[in-house]
């Protein structure tokens, strides 16, 4: 399980890249990106939730990231991407309501940054 949990985690900042590159040309060319932007945003969203069960999962049974603090992993990778998600989706439904897409972009790009160093911090880089 901890050879999906890794080629899993190398798909998150890919995914959110994209997302992020694709709000990117949105805000660029002044259009809103088409559904398939709320899809894979969707999409991604399901894969850090099922990215935490599987890490909380091995955690439960022993296995840890081999840097030091250990800790920083776990923020990296789950926490700080969810509080992300989290006030994304509260932006986006009160104050950005016109372009939500632009909140979601800017989440992304962050995302796929803080998902980048749980890489590193699991990878013992």
């Amino acid at each position: 399980m901890s050879e999906f949990h890794k080629y899993l985690g190398f798909t998150i900042p890919a995914g959110f890249g994209v997302l992020a590159i694709w709000a990117a040309i949105g805000l660029i060319r002044n259009k809103a990106p088409r559904d398939g932007f709320w899809t894979l945003l969707g999409i991604y969203q399901v894969v850090i939730a099922l990215q935490v069960v599987l890490g909380a999962i091995l955690f439960l049974t022993g296995l840890r990231p081999p840097t030091d603090p250990v800790w920083l992993h776990y923020a990296y990778g789950g926490l700080f991407p969810a509080a992300l998600l989290i006030g994304a989706h509260r932006l986006a439904a009160s104050r950005f309501k016109e372009v939500p897409w632009v909140v979601f972009g800017g989440a992304a790009l962050l995302i796929c940054g803080l998902t980048i160093r749980a890489l590193m911090t699991g990878l013992g880089a």
